[in-house]
């Protein structure tokens, strides 16, 4: 599979009125006959699967990251965050605490408040060890290997329509969007200063450009797929690099 796009000229609209965006947005191709159908079972059974399998050796992994946040830097361990799994249906979602605690902490992380990560927490996100908790939660269901990011529950909110077919895909640890923007959205929002910079970067730039992919993903979505996405996922986990296929004429 092969996405084309130049992100860094692209004039992203506000999401309001928002509806189906064709998949030659992107370059990929002509879209299939797009049902919104929901998980199916081949999809669950392999997440259980793999997410037991792979609880064996990483399991020693999460303890060790445990014991050292427990005595480098304290409680709590975890970090925990409300999200949305599908309309009308909140989870929490766990990962490692990357960042000094702020009871006023919300919306999405900028650079006013990078200061904010720790020196074991920007090692846990380069090496996304951070996000080993998740196992838990899509052993639990309210996840799966791949699907959109799990948005907080005020995105949902504000754009209803538009989540009502995303989240007909499970939100997942990796994902289309995550594998072919998450660096540009790195990028962005590295130049926010302020919590209102940040907010309107991402509301205005990141996420109309992330819902565009996450429904594409949701019309040809394959086991196929999801196994291209998984791959291509570990590769640039592995190489700490940059794998977004190149765009058209450079």
């Amino acid at each position: 599979m092969t996405i084309h796009h130049d992100w860094d000229n692209t004039d992203l609209h506000p999401l309001e009125g928002f509806q189906r965006i064709p998949t030659g947005w992107l370059g990929a191709g002509p879209a299939r006959a797009a049902e919104f159908v929901a998980m199916p079972w081949s999809k669950r059974i392999f997440d259980i699967v793999a997410a037991l399998i792979l609880l064996v050796p990483l399991s020693v992994v999460m303890v060790a990251v445990a014991v050292i946040l427990k005595i480098s830097e304290g409680g709590p361990i975890l970090y925990r965050a409300e999200r949305v799994s599908a309309p009308g249906k909140l989870f929490i979602q766990l990962k490692f605490r990357t960042m000094a605690r702020d009871e006023q902490d919300r919306g999405a992380t900028g650079a006013h408040k990078h200061w904010r990560i720790t020196r074991l927490g920007h090692i846990l996100r380069r090496s996304r060890l951070d996000e080993l908790p998740q196992l838990f939660n899509i052993l639990k269901g309210d996840m799966s290997f791949v699907g959109p990011r799990p948005p907080l529950p005020e995105y949902v909110e504000r754009f209803p329509m538009v989540y009502a077919q995303v989240l007909k895909s499970r939100p997942g640890a990796t994902g289309l969007a995550t594998l072919i923007y998450h660096r540009h959205e790195d990028r962005i929002m590295a130049g926010c200063r302020s919590a209102e910079a940040t907010e309107d970067a991402y509301y205005r730039r990141c996420l109309p450009a992330k819902l565009r992919i996450d429904q594409i993903y949701q019309q040809h979505r394959t086991m196929g797929m999801d196994l291209w996405i998984i791959w291509h996922t570990i590769k640039i986990v592995a190489s700490r690099r940059d794998e977004r296929v190149r765009r058209r004429g450079r």
